[in-house]
């Protein structure tokens, strides 16, 4: 969701410079810094970019500029005069003496000489409309620039959680024959001297080996991430969902891990978990 855009316009002389930024934020954050003289208008400055960005953190500025053809700053007499009457009053209480020139000192003062603050009427308002749109559609082929790069790496990173997937049946039959071996033997070593039933010993071993089955998880894993894909190709603006997708392929992919009681499936799980773990770190990009 990061992003540059920048527009101008000319009204009244007045060069209006537009700068927007956009930053990664799970909800849409607008900062506004405008001229007082358009803050008539910044609720509909507002839905411009709620409309063209939808969500992020977004710094929105419009500054003037002098023109050459725009009048110098003008004079404020009322503040000056008012400025230099303090000044000799507060000379003549504490009786310096000294002469001072005070209309150099009041020249230095901000709001003394200041531009004057045009308000456009509607005609030059949709200029700047324009304009605010014009950096609005920058920001949004910056965002798709950046997403079309996320989603070749994410397309690529779901592919390999697939085949990680795949070579999970290599080791699943020999893992249950493992385990079935391990725990026999596990009992013929601490329960030479006690009788059991063999029947009953069988029945356990199925129902602790049918615990430990992971079919279910290998296909809603595989149905998870052809959704994952599936919703990038259709949607717009898929970025929450994706988020929940992605939730839901590392409970998958947990629960294998929790049931895989196998040294070489619980590395394929870490190196899915590798997967997973990037793709988290690049969602808040996704708007």
């Amino acid at each position: 969701m990061t992003g540059y855009g920048k527009a101008t316009a000319e009204i009244h002389h007045q060069k209006i410079l537009i700068e927007i930024r956009t930053l990664n934020s799970k909800q849409l954050d607008i900062n506004m810094r405008i001229p007082q003289s358009f803050r008539e208008k910044e609720i509909v400055l507002r839905n411009i970019l709620r409309e063209g960005l939808r969500r992020g953190k977004i710094d929105f500025s419009i500054s003037r500029e002098q023109s050459e053809k725009e009048d110098g700053p003008v004079l404020n007499k009322t503040v000056a005069i008012r400025y230099y009457q303090e000044l000799r009053a507060l000379a003549a209480e504490i009786e310096t003496g000294a002469k001072e020139d005070y209309l150099a000192i009041i020249a230095r003062f901000p709001d003394v000489f200041a531009r004057e603050d045009v308000i456009p009427d509607e005609k030059e308002w949709n200029v700047v409309f324009q304009a605010v749109q014009q950096a609005v559609d920058q920001v949004v082929r910056f965002r798709k620039q950046e997403g079309s790069v996320l989603e070749k790496d994410f397309r690529q990173r779901i592919a390999t959680i697939l085949s990680l997937r795949q070579q999970v049946d290599a080791f699943e039959e020999k893992r249950i024959g493992r385990i079935k071996e391990r725990i026999v033997k596990n009992l013929n070593e601490h329960l030479n001297d006690v009788h059991f039933d063999k029947n009953r010993l069988e029945q356990e071993l199925i129902y602790y080996i049918e615990k430990l089955d992971v079919t279910e998880e290998k296909v809603r894993l595989k149905k998870h991430c052809d959704y994952f894909v599936e919703v990038m190709d259709s949607e717009e603006a898929a970025g929450k969902k994706l988020g929940f997708v992605l939730q839901e392929i590392g409970r998958e992919i947990n629960t294998l891990g929790s049931k895989a009681n196998d040294a070489d499936m619980q590395k394929i799980v870490v190196l899915m978990k590798d997967e997973l773990e990037k793709m988290k770190e690049q969602m808040l990009n996704i708007l």
